[in-house]
C-alpha cells in the first residue's frame, strides 16, 4: 500500500514539475518576443538619422563637385534674375510716379482755369443788382434814390471781395510806404503835419491774402 502512495505521489509532483516547466517556457518565449520587438524599433529610429545626414552630404557633395565655370554660370544666373526683379520694380515704379505727374499736371491747369470760379460765383449778384440799378435810372426822377442804390450795390461788393481775401489799402493821412503806395505827385503841404504824408489817393491799392496786388496811386505833400 506503501509503495502505492509513494507511486501515485511520485506522479503527482512529476506531473506538476512538467506543468511548471512549460509556464517557465512560455514566461521565456512571451520575454524573447518582447525584447526582439524593441530590438527592432529602435534600428528604425536610428536609420532615420543616417539618412538626412546622408542627404545633407550628397547635397554638399554636388555643391562640391560643380567645376569653376558650373559655379561661375550658377553666380551668373542668380545675379541676372536679381537684375530682372531690380528692373521690373523700376518700371512699375516709374510708371506710378509718370501717373502720378500727369494727374498732377492735370490738376494743376484745372485750378489755374477753374480757380477764381468761387469768387465770380460771389460776384454775379453784384452784377444782378447793377442792372436792375441800371433798368431803374432810366425811369427814376429822384437822383437821391438812385445814389443810395448805388452806394448799396458797391458796399454789397466790397463786403464779397472782403470775404475773399481783398481789402483796399488805407492810404489817408499815411506816411508814404513805398511797399504799399506809389507817389504820382509831390505838392506843397497845406499844413506842417502834412509834410511826408499822403494828401490825396488817385487810385485806390488792394492787397489780397496780405499781399499786395496793385499799389495805392498817391498825391504826396512837401
Amino acid at each position: 500500500m506503501k509503495r502505492r502512495i509513494n507511486l501515485k505521489q511520485y506522479k503527482k509532483k512529476k506531473n506538476d514539475m512538467n506543468s511548471e516547466e512549460k509556464k517557465s517556457e512560455e514566461m521565456k518565449n512571451v520575454v524573447a518576443e518582447e525584447t526582439a520587438e524593441n530590438t527592432v524599433e529602435q534600428p528604425t529610429q536610428e536609420t532615420n538619422q543616417p539618412k538626412e545626414e546622408g542627404t545633407k552630404k550628397e547635397a554638399e557633395e554636388t555643391e562640391k563637385e560643380l567645376t569653376p565655370e558650373e559655379q561661375l554660370q550658377a553666380e551668373v544666373d542668380k545675379l541676372t534674375k536679381e537684375q530682372d526683379e531690380l528692373k521690373d520694380k523700376y518700371l512699375r515704379l516709374s510708371a506710378e510716379f509718370d501717373n502720378y505727374r500727369k494727374r498732377t499736371m492735370k490738376e494743376k491747369a484745372e485750378l489755374i482755369l477753374n480757380g477764381g470760379e468761387k469768387t465770380i460765383t460771389a460776384i454775379l449778384p453784384v452784377i444782378d443788382d447793377l442792372e436792375r440799378a441800371l433798368a431803374t435810372m432810366q425811369k427814376a426822377t429822384d437822383v437821391k434814390a438812385v445814389e443810395e442804390g448805388v452806394e448799396l450795390i458797391y458796399n454789397k461788393f466790397m463786403q464779397i471781395l472782403g470775404q475773399n481775401g481783398v481789402k483796399a489799402i488805407e492810404t489817408k493821412e499815411k506816411e508814404l510806404d513805398t511797399d504799399f503806395h506809389d507817389a504820382i505827385a509831390i505838392i506843397d503841404a497845406p499844413t506842417k503835419e502834412l509834410k511826408g504824408k499822403i494828401i490825396d489817393c488817385v487810385e485806390t491799392g488792394y492787397m489780397l491774402n496780405e499781399k499786395v496786388i496793385r499799389h495805392a496811386k498817391v498825391v504826396v505833400g512837401k
